[in-house]
C-alpha cells in the first residue's frame, strides 16, 4: 500500500508521485531487437530523434534547462486511450496498467537565444503520441509529469513544474542519435489478465513493457544510509490505538523525492537518487488502507501515521 505524501503546495494530486514513477518506460521492446546488435551481442537499435516540441524550466538550484520533447517510429506507441478511459485507470487500484515508452537521451550543453549556456535533455516518444498530448491537456500533463519524474530519477536532479514552451523553436540544439537496448521482456498480463505464448509484433499495446529502472536499484537502495527516527504508540501504555513514526530526512527538499510503501507490519521508505533507505518491522498489525504521511519542509521530518488493527482480545 503507498501511503499519500501529503505537502501543503501539493499539485495535480490525481497524479500519485508513487506510482508515477513506476509508470517511467525505456524504450525497450521486443518489436525492436531484429533491427540491430551491438559489438558486445546485445541487442540495439539507433534512435534519430525528430523535432516535436521544446519546453522550457529551471531547475531547482535556478539553472536554465531545455527539454526536446521528439518523436520516432521506433520507439513503441502506447495504447490508444480516450481522456476518460486515462482517468479510469488513474483512479484504479493499478494505475501502472497505462505505460508510456520513452527513451531519455544525455545532456547536452548548448546556448540559447540570449547567448547564455543551457543544459538540453531529448526525450523521445512515439509520433502518434506527440499528436495526442498535442491535443489533450489531460494527456500532456501526464506525460509532462512523469517525463520530468524520469529525467529527475535519471541523473539526479530537481526540475520545478513552471514549464512554458517555446512557440516558434521545435528544439533547441542538435537532437542527438540515441541507441538504446533491446533485451527481450517477459510476457506480463495484460489489461483484460489474458497471456499468450507470444504476442505479435504490431501489437505493442497488449503487452506490459520493461520500466526504466536500473538494473541494480534495489542493491543501491540497500546500500544507502538509514535515517535517524524514532516510533511512539498512543496511547502510551496498553494495547496502541495507532503508532507514529517521525523520521529525520534532512537531505531531502521536497515529498516528490520520497517513495513510502506499508504493509501489513513492515514500512518501506525510499528516495530519489538512494538518499536514505528504510525497511523497519512493526510489532503490530496495522490498517493499511488508513495510514498517511505528511513532510514538513522547514523541519526535514516526515511523519507517518498507522492506525493498529484492534486486539483480537478487545
Amino acid at each position: 500500500m503507498d501511503a499519500h505524501l501529503l505537502e501543503p503546495d501539493t499539485t495535480n494530486e490525481a497524479i500519485s508521485s508513487t506510482f508515477l514513477k513506476q509508470l517511467l518506460l525505456s524504450a525497450d521492446n521486443q518489436k525492436l531487437q531484429q533491427d540491430n546488435v551491438s559489438q558486445s551481442g546485445i541487442p540495439t537499435v539507433s534512435i534519430k530523434p525528430k523535432a516535436g516540441m521544446c519546453m522550457k524550466t529551471r531547475t531547482e538550484s535556478g539553472d536554465k534547462v531545455f527539454i526536446n520533447i521528439c518523436h520516432s517510429e521506433n520507439v513503441p506507441e502506447p495504447k490508444d486511450l480516450t481522456d476518460d478511459e486515462l482517468l479510469k485507470v488513474l483512479e484504479s487500484e493499478d494505475p501502472t496498467q497505462f505505460r508510456i515508452p520513452m527513451s531519455i537521451g544525455e545532456p547536452h550543453a548548448e546556448i540559447d537565444k540570449s547567448g547564455s549556456g543551457c543544459t538540453v535533455y531529448d526525450v523521445v516518444i512515439h509520433p502518434n503520441f506527440l499528436k495526442k498530448i498535442e491535443k489533450s491537456e489531460l494527456f500532456k500533463t501526464f506525460f509532462l509529469t512523469i517525463m520530468c519524474e524520469g529525467v529527475e530519477s535519471k541523473y539526479d536532479i530537481l526540475l520545478k513544474r513552471d514549464w512554458i514552451f517555446l512557440k516558434n523553436r521545435k528544439s533547441i540544439g542538435k537532437l542527438i542519435e540515441q541507441t538504446i537496448r533491446t533485451k527481450p521482456t517477459p510476457l506480463i498480463l495484460d489489461m483484460d489478465n489474458t497471456v499468450g505464448d507470444q504476442l505479435p509484433m504490431r501489437q505493442p499495446e497488449k503487452r506490459n513493457l520493461i520500466e526504466e529502472v536500473h538494473q541494480q536499484e534495489e542493491e543501491l537502495n540497500k546500500k544507502a544510509p538509514e535515517p535517524s527516527f524514532t516510533i511512539v504508540q498512543e496511547p502510551l501504555e496498553g494495547y496502541p490505538d495507532f503508532l507514529v513514526a517521525e523520521i529525520s530526512l534532512s537531505n531531502i527538499k521536497t515529498a516528490q523525492s520520497l517513495t513510502l510503501n506499508i504493509g501489513e507490519d513492515r514500512l518501506v521508505l525510499t528516495t530519489r537518487s538512494h538518499t536514505y533507505y528504510l525497511d523497519i518491522f512493526l510489532p503490530y498489525y496495522l490498517l493499511r488502507d488508513e495510514c498517511g504521511a505528511q513532510f514538513n519542509r522547514a523541519s526535514k521530518i516526515l511523519t507517518v501515521t498507522m492506525p493498529v488493527r484492534p486486539s483480537e482480545k478487545s
